[in-house]
């Protein structure tokens, strides 16, 4: 039986989304002391989601190709370090746009191939997923509240230093993860474009398209919107956490869950509470016991819907169609989704304001119950190959 490299893995993903925890949190505070406005803000924070669009598929296409998985994810690492030291020597909004383009285009090349990578480690085993992946959230709240408390006390500027120091991170973290051993499929590898044709998997992506869209202020403008009303970044970082300790709650409570629940409910539940978290955001910024509620929320928003949403890819794109299908989530989730959000966030948020701009997210995620009821059935989750659960337990 193959030993699961587990520590290893999980060090790759706590460093990873250390990374997020520095940067996504912050650099918008960062990029508002260099003076730009909500527009170019948005602009540039979402040159992330414009790279995942296509960046994903085209390096698993390339990672397929070469048959060098680990290569790849090592190589992007290395460039998204150097890419982000260009910050350091610039301050005009063309070049901030390049590079944080360049930053982008290495940087959402590896975690699709490290998921795929994880799930072929996990051959006999895939529900241990979540708690692999939680090491992730760990990573995340460590880094964003360290980062919040560091920039209490020391300028902005110094944000550069720490999102330099968890890149590094990244980079010796990869050097560890092994590559996984060769399985053979039991199952019929079919065309990704057969496996797109699917009524069931193009609903899902629209459902992911959908949240990820509504979660975009969120990532981008929650932030500003606290400071802009009187808190303080330790507390910023505290807020942020709160919603990470639940996601890691949801992550090892998942197997249990979804061997309960299907992934219709699933999904539908998500988009319920995330339709009522945004307008808690939006609405109750001034009352901070709200916006931890609102924040506890995001155990389900987005570590229940995550989780749910991998296990599905997971099994309707099986053996050699793995690591193109968790790009092609990332693409749709991550980047088509999080960029539309983010420029429409972007766009209304000078003249609509944070409550408004917040209910909009409301509304996509309102959207998106419509769209699973419409479109996933209660079967659809036993389709494909292996889950991250039985498929017994999927109606």
């Amino acid at each position: 039986m193959h030993a699961v490299p587990y520590w290893r893995l999980s060090s790759y993903y706590f460093a990873y989304f250390a990374f997020i925890g520095v940067f996504s949190p912050y650099f918008g505070l960062y990029l508002q002391a260099l003076s730009f406005s909500a527009w170019d803000i948005g602009l540039l924070m979402s040159q992330m989601q414009l790279m995942r669009l296509f960046g994903p598929y085209l390096w698993g296409a390339l990672a397929d190709r070469l048959g060098r998985h680990l290569l790849i994810v090592r190589l992007t690492g290395l460039l998204a370090l150097i890419s982000f030291s260009l910050f350091f020597f610039i301050s005009r909004f063309d070049a901030l746009f390049i590079a944080m383009a360049l930053l982008a285009f290495f940087w959402v090349a590896s975690l699709p191939l490290v998921e795929a990578l994880t799930f072929d480690h996990l051959h006999d085993n895939p529900a241990r997923y979540s708690r692999i992946r939680l090491w992730g959230s760990i990573g995340y709240i460590a880094a964003v509240l360290g980062t919040g408390a560091l920039l209490d006390h020391l300028p902005l500027s110094a944000l550069l230093w720490a999102s330099v120091a968890s890149l590094v991170g990244i980079v010796l973290c990869s050097l560890m993860v092994p590559a996984p051993p060769v399985h053979q499929s039991l199952s019929t590898a079919l065309p990704v474009r057969r496996i797109l044709r699917q009524k069931y998997v193009l609903a899902l992506f629209a459902a992911c398209f959908i949240m990820y869209a509504a979660h975009a202020t969120l990532n981008i403008f929650f932030s500003i919107y606290l400071a802009e009303h009187g808190y303080a970044k330790s507390l910023i970082g505290a807020l942020f956490s709160i919603g990470v300790v639940a996601e890691i709650a949801v992550f090892i409570l998942m197997p249990r869950i979804m061997r309960r629940f299907g992934l219709r409910v699933l999904l539908q539940v998500c988009f319920g509470v995330a339709a009522l978290r945004f307008i808690l955001i939006g609405w109750g910024v001034d009352f901070t016991m709200v916006l931890v509620l609102a924040q506890l929320m995001h155990g389900i928003t987005f570590g229940a819907f995550h989780a749910a949403s991998i296990a599905a890819v997971n099994r309707w794109f099986p053996g050699p169609a793995r690591a193109r299908g968790q790009a092609i989530y990332s693409s749709v989730s991550f980047g088509a989704g999080g960029l539309a959000g983010g420029l429409l966030s972007g766009l209304t948020w000078d003249p609509l304001g944070g409550a408004l701009t917040f209910t909009l997210g409301s509304l996509f995620a309102l959207a998106g119950v419509l769209i699973v009821a419409r479109w996933i059935k209660g079967r659809d989750g036993e389709r494909g190959e292996n889950s991250v659960v039985d498929s017994n337990h999927l109606n």
